[in-house]
C-alpha cells in the first residue's frame, strides 16, 4: 500500500493579510530599492560636479568698476549714482554765510531796557578802532534819531578845545549827561540848575593829552569809580588822572564817539538804566546804541 507524507496545511491569505509571491526569489524588491538610490545619488552628484565646472564663480570674481557709483573703503556700500548733468556750485560765499557788513542793509539799535526804540546804525562786526581825538567843540543841534545830520563834529585829527559842551545820547536824543547827587546819568534837561549841571567844559586828558577829560563848573572832574561814573574833585593821585580820562573812538553814529577808559581798554562809556558807567565792549546794536554821544551846544 503506498504511503503519502503528509503536507502542512496551506495558510489562507486571509490570515495574515499578505499572499506569498512565489514567482520571485525572497529579498529581490529589497534589491531593486537599494539599486535605484544608489544609481540616483550617483546621477545628482556627477550633475552637481558638471554644473560647479561649467558656471563661472561670480562670488569670487571682483565686482566690475562702475563709472557711476563711488564705494569707500571697507564693507559694500551701495553709493547714490553721481548725477551726469550736476555742476559745481561756484566758488565763494555760501548762501548760508552772513551779509557782509559793507552791503547790508542798516540795523535798528533796540533800547537799552529803558523802553525806546534808537535810530538806525550801520553794523560793525569789529570792536571800535583807535582814531584821532575829535573836535569836543559844540556842533549845533542836529535832527533828532538820526544817525547823521549836525550833532558833535567827530571828526579825526583835532585835539579837543576848551570850550564848554554838553554830551547827548544818541538813541535818546532827548536827553544828556546830567550830574544829579555825585553820579552821571542821562536826564532831560529841566530847570538853569539842571542845565548847568548838563554842560562842562572838554580839557585834554589828564593821563593822556590825546584823550578827554571832562571838567564841570565847580572843578570837579567826572571819573569812573567801581565803573561807575561820577563828579569827583581832583586829588592828585595818578589813578585819579586816569580814573578821568577817555579816548574817543570811532563810532557807528555819523558824528558820535565812543569812550573808552584809558586804564580799562576794551571799557566804554554807557548808559543802562539812564545810569553812566564802564561796560566791556559787546557786538551789539544795543550796545554800539548805549555807547555812542555826540557833543553838542552847552545847555546852560
Amino acid at each position: 500500500m503506498q504511503q503519502t507524507t503528509p503536507q502542512p496545511p496551506p495558510h489562507p491569505s486571509w490570515e495574515n493579510g499578505w499572499a506569498p509571491d512565489t514567482s520571485r526569489a525572497p529579498g529581490t524588491r529589497r534589491l531593486w530599492l537599494a539599486g535605484t538610490m544608489a544609481i540616483a545619488t550617483v546621477v545628482a552628484c556627477v550633475t552637481a560636479i558638471a554644473v560647479s565646472h561649467s558656471t563661472p564663480d561670480r562670488a569670487s570674481a571682483p565686482p566690475a568698476a562702475d563709472a557711476n557709483t563711488d564705494n569707500g573703503p571697507g564693507l559694500l556700500s551701495f553709493a547714490s549714482p553721481k548725477a551726469s548733468g550736476t555742476t559745481a556750485p561756484p566758488e565763494g560765499k555760501s548762501a548760508m554765510s552772513s551779509a557782509d557788513s559793507a552791503g547790508s542793509p542798516s540795523a535798528t539799535a533796540t533800547a537799552s531796557g529803558d523802553g525806546t526804540a534808537g535810530p538806525k546804525a550801520s553794523p560793525s562786526a569789529a570792536k571800535p578802532s583807535k582814531s584821532s581825538s575829535s573836535t569836543g567843540g559844540s556842533g549845533g543841534s542836529g535832527s533828532s534819531g538820526s544817525s547823521s545830520g549836525s550833532g558833535g563834529s567827530g571828526g579825526s585829527n583835532q585835539q579837543p578845545t576848551t570850550s564848554r559842551t554838553s554830551v547827548r545820547s544818541v538813541n535818546y536824543p532827548d536827553r544828556y549827561w546830567h550830574v544829579s547827587d555825585g553820579f552821571v546819568k542821562l536826564d532831560a534837561p529841566r530847570g538853569s540848575e539842571s542845565r548847568a549841571d548838563s554842560s562842562f567844559t572838554v580839557v585834554k586828558g589828564l593821563a593822556n593829552s590825546s584823550c578827554y577829560s571832562f571838567r564841570m563848573s565847580d572843578g570837579r572832574y567826572l571819573r569812573h569809580r567801581n565803573f561807575i561814573l561820577r563828579a569827583m574833585s581832583d586829588d592828585g593821585s595818578s589813578l585819579f588822572k586816569q580814573d578821568a580820562t577817555f579816548c574817543p573812538r570811532a563810532s557807528s553814529y555819523s558824528g558820535a564817539v565812543m569812550l573808552e577808559s584809558v586804564n580799562y581798554p576794551g571799557r566804554y562809556l554807557r548808559h543802562q538804566n539812564f545810569q553812566l558807567k564802564l561796560d566791556p565792549y559787546q557786538n551789539s546794536d544795543l550796545y554800539r546804541a548805549d555807547s555812542a554821544f555826540r557833543l553838542v551846544d552847552p545847555l546852560g
